[in-house]
């Protein structure tokens, strides 16, 4: 396979929703504690996520000046020597997203020291493109005006090395991989909470896909299944 192999690991409502005041509730945090250890367990080779959850969970929002740098054209990927093997995929489709630091900094092993990556289409300016090169952080281009992602997968194993890739939303950036029939792997942690009507679903936009239940665990009020994608033969891929 010329690409990642792909989980979906998200926290989700009893209604289908992964995004919303239902994860900070008390009935969630067994949820959130099995996701994060389940997170650690699978030991892949990054996470991706989109620009929205990386501000949410990592960047908290903060921008560069970017009048301080000047404007670089070129349109090739940019990487860098000391690659870490452990790595936090931002799909940042115009540049968005604000970071201090070329490695994520967080308390949990399955999140912190990972090295930030940016996924990028052509519209992005070129001083946000100097700022990334001043920061150390890597960046690869996907597509011309939305992100690519069979192309970005394919860069991101043959630039990196990445085997195995946690996909961890959002909706916006889950229904873009459901889209391209590239999930190969559903991990959802089910909290015992319905969430509110304007809490965003697992995929949005989503299309047709056929998966097969793999494993049903139970742990203090909280279910994890597992899910594998389904062939066209009707097997169930790797």
């Amino acid at each position: 396979m010329n690409r990642p192999y792909v989980i979906c690991h998200m926290v989700t409502s009893l209604d289908g929703k992964v995004t919303g005041k239902f994860l900070y509730t008390p009935q969630c945090e067994s949820a959130t504690e099995l996701y994060y250890q389940i997170n650690r367990d699978y030991q892949a080779d990054g996470y991706a996520c989109g620009r929205v959850t990386m501000e949410g969970s990592f960047t908290g929002g903060w921008y560069p000046d970017l009048s301080e740098f000047e404007p670089a054209y070129s349109p090739m990927d940019y990487l860098v020597d000391d690659l870490t093997g452990f790595y936090a995929v931002a799909f940042d489709p115009h540049g968005k997203l604000g970071w201090k630091s070329s490695t994520i900094i967080d308390d949990d092993p399955g999140y912190g020291g990972a090295q930030v990556i940016e996924v990028l289409t052509h519209q992005v300016s070129g001083r946000y493109l100097t700022y990334l090169q001043s920061m150390g952080i890597p960046y690869i281009f996907a597509g011309d005006t939305e992100i690519d992602i069979e192309e970005a997968l394919f860069k991101l194993k043959a630039y990196f090395g990445i085997h195995k890739l946690l996909l961890e939303g959002g909706s916006i950036l889950n229904g873009a991989f459901q889209r391209a029939s590239v999930i190969d792997e559903l991990s959802l942690v089910v909290a015992p909470i319905v969430a509110d009507a304007e809490d965003k679903p697992l995929f949005m936009d989503s299309a047709i896909e056929n998966y097969a239940l793999e494993d049903v665990r139970y742990q203090n009020g909280t279910l994890w299944l597992s899910y594998k994608r389904y062939c066209q033969c009707g097997n169930t891929l790797n």
